[in-house]
């Protein structure tokens, strides 16, 4: 499966040097892609340039019956698109299938949304004067996106950007760049105007610069982890375009002692083993209140040890390979850390390398306390923690007691008590009762060092938009 990058409608690259795409249950090569940089990068800034000209004066109409085929194709290419991503990131292929779904609406959102970019008329305080606000596309943009959902951060990116009359070009990670390729290859079969998407695959840091550092790129959009996510901040500083950074999460579930535990054990496992635990939403801790934490863990537990591990292209796999071996290591790392400190394992455990696969079972931990590396550290991994609580005050503190503020979770069944609580949160997206939260039509986005601006529904498309006031002296 060797691929090229996709530069004003053309398919380029031939001649680079090649970068493997590996698939991380068995290490195998799955495909190549063009070790692209500064000069790909540039010619893909200025085909969106040009091209922003003309698309930036279609109608919203014209712009949402693009997206409406492009959504089309997507579900009509749903099978090949899941298997491309259970190949090159090992997501299993019944998430690989949901995350294309999930993928798919952020398309059909946005091409409706789009048409609902309104102004506004403001009351003058004087007589022959007229003020009016309007709104219009913000120009070329820049986006990186990560590994972990390689069709949904594009999507959720490239739909508000198309659907508001901007151009765009993505640098998709090395890691997972096929199902991005995929998409381009759909955006050409939609009739999508040459030079409106552009990919280019390669050196990010090289890429991620020239997108920067170029003046005719207006806005940046990036999903990743907050170390690099302020160095790109950095960066883009000079240029003073408008950024949306969604960043790392350390999200904590609390299950109080009126919750229904049917309810929190599932919608935890829903939360913490979607994706093998390698979302920034997952439930990276467990606080349970010491009257049900025996019960919870019983059930919970029971749950957990009905998934299978195993071959990712299999549908009846819940928990495929971790992405690479820094990943493995890093939540080996945090099980043993927390079992030296004192906690018990309950189920799971024990990883296996095999086959150049990295490979962890879905584990729980319980007993743990504040000072352990995986209460403090987001694991990205099949690991549920879980710590005892004894009121609501004490789920506050060690909720908020982290520097970021993505995702949080919280099972009750007392609306006073969850309504106090989720006041009490500095998180910005809460879980009431459901583990999986996201949808296209919500905004997805953190407080603190977990981002800056939303997406989806109606603040996703406001992020690739400028306000202009125009006041009429007549």
């Amino acid at each position: 499966m060797d691929k090229l990058c996709y530069i004003a409608g053309e398919w380029v690259g031939q001649d680079l040097e090649k970068v493997s795409v590996n698939n991380p249950a068995n290490g195998e090569v799955v495909g190549t892609v063009p070790n692209a940089s500064t000069d790909e990068a540039t010619r893909a800034i200025d085909a969106a340039h040009e091209a922003f000209q003309e698309w930036s004066q279609t109608t919203a109409y014209e712009r949402s019956n693009y997206l409406e085929k492009l959504f089309n194709l997507m579900h009509e290419n749903e099978d090949e698109l899941a298997e491309i991503m259970a190949l090159e990131m090992g997501k299993p292929m019944n998430d690989s299938i949901g995350e294309v779904k999930y993928a798919a609406s952020f398309i059909k959102w946005f091409a409706e949304e789009g048409k609902r970019v309104y102004g506004r008329t403001i009351p003058s305080d004087r007589e022959g004067k007229k003020m009016r606000v309007r709104k219009q596309p913000v120009g070329v943009v820049g986006a990186i996106t990560p590994w972990n959902f390689p069709a949904a951060m594009i999507t959720r990116k490239l739909a508000p950007a198309l659907a508001a009359g901007c151009t765009f070009v993505v640098k998709p990670p090395n890691e997972t760049p096929l199902t991005a390729i995929k998409l381009m290859e759909l955006c050409e079969e939609a009739g999508i105007p040459k030079g409106v998407v552009n990919l280019v695959t390669g050196d990010a840091e090289k890429i991620g610069d020239e997108i920067l550092t170029n003046n005719k790129v207006r806005k940046f959009t990036f999903t990743g982890s907050t170390e690099v996510g302020i160095q790109l901040l950095k960066k883009g500083a000079d240029q003073v375009m408008k950024m949306s950074m969604e960043l790392g999460g350390h999200a904590p579930a609390i299950i109080l002692d009126d919750a229904d535990i049917e309810t929190a054990a599932r919608g935890v496992l829903a939360s913490k083993f979607r994706n093998s635990g390698q979302t920034c939403i997952a439930s990276n801790r467990i606080y349970v209140q010491d009257e049900i934490y025996d019960d919870f863990i019983k059930r919970f537990k029971e749950l957990v040890d009905e998934l299978k591990t195993g071959d990712p292209l299999s549908k009846d796999t819940d928990i495929g390979p971790l992405i690479h071996e820094g990943a493995y290591d890093k939540v080996k790392n945090h099980v043993d850390d927390a079992l030296e400190k004192g906690a018990e394992l309950v189920i799971g455990g024990e990883g296996d390398v095999k086959n150049g696969g990295f490979y962890f079972p879905p584990t729980i931990l319980k007993d743990v306390t504040p000072d352990m590396l995986i209460m403090n550290e987001e694991t990205f991994g099949p690991i549920a923690p879980i710590q005892k609580i004894t009121n609501d005050e004490e789920a506050i503190q060690y909720a908020n007691h982290t520097p970021y503020g993505l995702a949080a979770y919280i099972f009750t069944e007392n609306y006073r008590r969850a309504d106090y609580i989720i006041e009490q949160l500095d998180f910005g997206i809460i879980g009431w009762n459901d583990g999986v939260p996201s949808a296209a039509q919500a905004p997805f986005g953190g407080m603190k060092r977990s981002g800056i601006g939303r997406e989806g529904s109606k603040e996703g498309i406001e992020e690739f938009l400028e306000t202009k006031y125009v006041s009429v002296g007549y």
